[in-house]
């Protein structure tokens, strides 16, 4: 059943619409005044609220403005006896979902409660699935800090402000930076991602920017950057403290300007992108030392975010283990398995210099390995033992650095065949590479097993 709450300092008001209401099937509850209908809005669970505009004290507007802050997907339908078209156009402005002037007529009163509260279901299911769907690009965690960057995304997501995302390897930025194209008015536009330190910088302004065919040996046909590409969305510049000088130079004009010029080109072409970089360096710094312009990062931090290491949210390392443990059960076809008091309190107090990486590294060698639903701390303990002998194994060899690389290469796919219980399709799968092209490398490594399984 759903539930309307009705707010309206008139008992006859209140009594008409509830007698409207509850005919058809809906749960009906009141509140005389602004403060009482916060307080149970609060308190409560509504798919919908009439609300009075001229009421003692606190008036309808206010009350709307509150509620839209504190529930903006609840829908809000304003009924006023001394409408104007200012009042109801300020109403909508606020986020009212519509305006009904009194008396009431019944139809219409009817029509716009089904409307609003199947428009709200319709945003409820939406949201379910695009969480489903984002999956683990979900931000998970109920630290007050974690809380803190979620507010921040929320608030400025909406705006066309630039941000730069600032936090250690591992702790979450590119979350940060699609979490925010996601929110954003930009949404259904690209959203273009650059790691600006895996680009040679011989290469970074072609990559950024484009170029002609001919501008330098080997542009053989003209390319389109990843400017171009953002238009009208947004470009996302991860570890742009690594940007070279002149790169920087060109990425400053752009965001200034509006407007870019590909490499070995003359024609200015305009963009419209919204940028967000992130660093794991104190620019601050690298403007000291001369590695980083400061009229650039002037430009790129008018809204900062921090995201904290995980050392420093370990309230969210159970949820965050959990939700791991869930995800990496359902893609691999393995049974739900969880960890014991024992085994959280282990991960809280580990160091985490990997950050959330590398708690999920962990949490799925543990899922794979741990033949029990339940992981306990001697699953963690003799896990870390394991893989430290791996690598000092790996590391004690001697030979040339190509000898080391094959042994590395041939103790990884064979870890990976291990988990997958010499699966070849599955194995190929989790390589991300052809079955063919894994049977090549097993022959080359001589890998083999009695008894392969399914393939």
């Amino acid at each position: 059943m759903k539930s309307v709450l009705v707010v309206d300092d008139e008992k006859a008001i209140r009594d008409s619409i509830k007698m409207t209401l509850e005919y058809e099937k809906f749960d009906v509850h009141f509140a005389e005044d602004g403060p009482s209908a916060l307080a149970k809005a609060g308190s409560g669970s509504y798919d919908l609220v009439l609300l009075d505009i001229k009421m003692a004290g606190m008036d309808g507007l206010k009350v709307l403005q509150k509620l839209k802050d504190s529930q903006p997907d609840l829908p809000v339908v304003m009924i006023s006896g001394h409408g104007t078209i200012e009042t109801a156009v300020e109403a909508t402005k606020r986020g009212a979902y519509d305006f009904l002037p009194k008396p009431l007529d019944r139809d219409k009163l009817l029509i716009t409660v089904r409307n609003a509260v199947d428009r709200k279901q319709l945003v409820t299911e939406y949201k379910h699935m695009k969480q489903q769907v984002e999956g683990k690009d979900a931000i998970l965690g109920e630290s007050q800090k974690i809380k803190e960057v979620l507010a921040l995304i929320e608030r400025v997501a909406p705006t066309e402000a630039r941000v730069l995302i600032t936090g250690e390897n591992g702790s979450g930025k590119e979350l940060v930076a699609k979490a925010i194209h996601r929110q954003s008015k930009r949404d259904s536009k690209p959203l273009v991602e650059v790691n600006c330190a895996a680009i040679p910088n011989e290469l970074i302004e072609s990559e950024l920017f484009g170029h002609e065919k001919g501008a330098f040996t080997g542009a053989t046909a003209q390319r389109i950057g990843k400017f171009e590409l953002a238009d009208c969305g947004t470009i996302f510049l991860d570890e742009v403290g690594d940007m070279s000088m002149n790169a920087q130079a060109k990425v400053l004009r752009a965001l200034e300007e509006g407007k870019i010029e590909r490499v070995g080109g003359s024609k200015q072409i305009a963009v419209d992108v919204r940028v967000i970089a992130a660093t794991n360096k104190n620019l601050q710094d690298a403007i000291k030392h001369g590695a980083f312009r400061e009229d650039l990062f002037h430009r790129l931090n008018v809204i900062p975010i921090h995201v904290p290491p995980l050392r420093e949210r370990g309230a969210d390392i159970s949820l965050l283990a959990a939700a791991f443990a869930e995800d990496i059960c359902l893609r691999n076809g393995i049974a739900k398995k969880s960890f014991s008091e024992a085994a959280l309190g282990k991960l809280k107090a580990m160091d985490w210099s990997g950050n959330v990486r590398e708690l999920r590294n962990i949490v799925e060698r543990l899922v794979i390995m741990t033949p029990r639903a339940v992981i306990d701390i001697t699953d963690i303990e003799q896990g870390g033992s394991e893989v430290k002998k791996e690598t000092d194994d790996l590391l004690s060899v001697g030979g040339t650095f190509q000898d080391f690389k094959d042994r590395a290469e041939a103790a990884y796919i064979k870890r990976k065949l291990d988990d997958h219980g010499w699966n070849i399709s599955r194995t190929a799968e989790s390589l991300d590479i052809q079955r063919s092209h894994l049977y090549n490398k097993m022959k080359k490594f001589g890998l083999t097993r009695g008894d392969e399984g399914p393939d």
